[in-house]
């Protein structure tokens, strides 16, 4: 639920702070005032497209940023906890445009791509207008609506993850196909490639004890000089560590019944020449297994030569050169055996087309139940919006397509009538943008579920419509708004009477800027505002009498 909203520096608006409540909110104002603009914003935080354009003129950015609450829509809480973004039950989100298009969007602090907000903008807040109403018209759209209506995600999951077994065991077989048709000099160059691996027999830990032994090989010569020397000056002589301590060791021994303090020094000293003397004995019999052996050298030098040529050769590291050997043999296996191959992925592939059948079967029957249901919904409500012969269809049909799909085998269509004697045909025939709004809207009210977004926003749904049928477009909202947070800009006062909250929106100039100004009406203000509305001047006469009793009806209507 949207809980505050604040804007700064975007198109009329300097800066602008409101909070929000659950229930219906209606925002009405005069044409040009700036209720649009409101929209706007609500949709940068969600992750709409920014245009550089919405910066207030002879500022650098504009910034919109709102507090949401994700105690009452699980997916957005889960969609930030995978993300480690999630901060309790809040959700604040910031987004800044700069006027040289530049954009940038934090989630609770943390920086986030459009695309990542457009995820969550999803789950937070759904936005209905004449261009929404437009998107029903769309074939995808209408069988989503059917499903979300059915609530089947297990049946469409199961449907998705047969489609993607035999669309995978398709490729697989066009590709062993397309090898299969490889020129045979490629496959004869593949077998001499798998004979020069073969006849080097690299194993996995050689590599390794090449480079350690030849590393001890090439420099045995220094080692077994060097190694002699330290040991020489180990305990090698008159001038060796070893001697000089032993003369240490006597002087220490002297002075050490005079005062306790060199008898410690006597022991550590003692302590020090014994690791000395072990240290020479270790370099010693290190010595003596060393040996200079320059055939042996030779023949690491020509191994390893061998190794570094046929990993340049296939251009991998040489530790690549195995796995390499053991990729080469599988291709060259799987291609001499293409035949045998082939079979065993055509029998997959009936076994995998009968489990989609299956699926996609069981997901006909529940959209054809589900499909029954939502037109009588739909129709219910649609003639409730003033369109007493209205009836609304939802045709299930065969796709007509061989190959699975991720959304089973059915192509599903909206089909309307609003006449009587007139046979329903589909809805992007004959539906006209103000049937679209009522449509939209019942079908709203029908797909109200505990899985959908907590906030609902209408951007003059009620277009086009009036008189009774505005009173029930109003009482429809205010249905949504007990389950729901609702937010609708509206020109109808029958409409804005059902809000349990109004936003008056104005335009002001002052100091030869334009600004838009937001603030809540209380009920002596409504009752100007939907004068207003009504055609009146908010101060007396017959349209305050009816703002009166619009406001006293929704009232007793609840």
């Amino acid at each position: 639920m949207l809980r505050s909203l604040q804007i700064r520096n975007l198109a009329i608006i300097d800066e602008l702070s409101l909070d929000w409540s659950t229930g219906f909110h209606v925002l009405t104002g005069e044409t040009g005032a700036g209720k649009s603009i409101l929209i706007d914003a609500l949709g940068l935080v969600i992750g709409l497209r920014a245009d550089a354009s919405l910066v207030r003129s002879g500022t650098d950015k504009a910034e919109v940023a709102a507090e949401f609450s994700v105690a009452d829509c699980a997916a957005a809480a889960d969609w930030l906890s995978e993300r480690e973004l999630r901060e309790g039950d809040d959700c604040t989100i910031r987004r800044v445009v700069h006027a040289e298009g530049r954009t940038r969007a934090f989630v609770n602090g943390s920086a986030v791509s459009a695309t990542e907000l457009r995820e969550l903008g999803e789950r937070l807040v759904e936005i209905f207008g004449q261009g929404e109403s437009r998107s029903l018209l769309m074939a995808d759209a209408q069988r989503r609506a059917l499903d979300e209506s059915g609530r089947h995600p297990e049946l469409l999951a199961a449907v998705a993850a047969a489609a993607r077994s035999v669309q995978q065991i398709d490729a697989d077989i066009e590709a062993l196909r397309s090898a299969q048709g490889r020129d045979p000099a490629q496959l004869d160059y593949l077998r001499f490639q798998l004979q020069e691996l073969d006849a080097l027999a690299l194993t996995a830990d050689e590599l390794a004890g090449l480079d350690a032994e030849h590393k001890r090989l090439a420099n045995a010569g220094r080692l077994i000089s060097d190694g002699d020397g330290a040991q020489q000056l180990l305990y090698g002589g008159e001038s060796s560590i070893y001697d000089q301590l032993s003369r240490a060791l006597s002087v220490l021994h002297g002075l050490a019944p005079l005062h306790e303090g060199f008898a410690e020094a006597e022991t550590l000293a003692a302590g020090a020449q014994a690791q000395v003397r072990e240290a020479a004995d270790s370099l010693r019999r290190l010595i003596e297994r060393l040996e200079l052996d320059p055939e042996r050298l030779a023949e690491v030098e020509g191994r390893l030569s061998a190794i570094h040529d046929l990993a340049r050769k296939h251009r991998v590291r040489a530790d690549e050169l195995v796995e390499r050997h053991a990729a080469l043999r599988e291709e060259l296996g799987g291609l001499e055996d293409a035949g045998a191959s082939l079979a065993r992925l055509e029998a997959l592939r009936l076994t995998a087309l009968k489990a989609y059948a299956s699926a996609a079967a069981a997901l006909t029957t529940a959209r054809q139940k589900a499909a029954l249901v939502l037109a009588d919904a739909v129709t219910r409500r649609v003639r409730e919006l003033g369109m007493p012969n209205a009836e609304f269809v939802v045709a299930v049909e065969p796709l007509g397509r061989d190959k699975p799909t991720a959304h089973g085998a059915d192509f599903v269509r909206f089909d309307f009538s609003a006449n009587p004697g007139q046979p329903p045909r589909p809805l992007a025939k004959v539906a006209s943008g103000g049937e679209l709004s009522r449509i939209s809207l019942a079908l709203q009210v029908s797909l109200l579920s505990e899985e959908g977004a907590a906030t609902m926003i209408f951007d003059e749904v009620d277009a086009g419509i009036g008189g009774v049928t505005a009173d029930v477009v109003g009482q429809q909202l205010a249905a949504l708004g007990a389950h729901r947070q609702v937010l609708c800009v509206t020109h109808l006062a029958q409409v804005a009477a059902r809000g349990s909250e109004h936003y008056g929106i104005a335009k002001s100039v002052s100091d030869g800027k334009t600004r838009t100004g937001v603030r809540r009406l209380d009920r002596a203000a409504r009752i100007t505002e939907l004068s207003r509305m009504l055609g009146g001047d908010g101060s007396s006469g017959s349209t305050v009498t009816l703002a009166e009793e619009l406001l006293s009806r929704a009232a007793t209507r609840g």
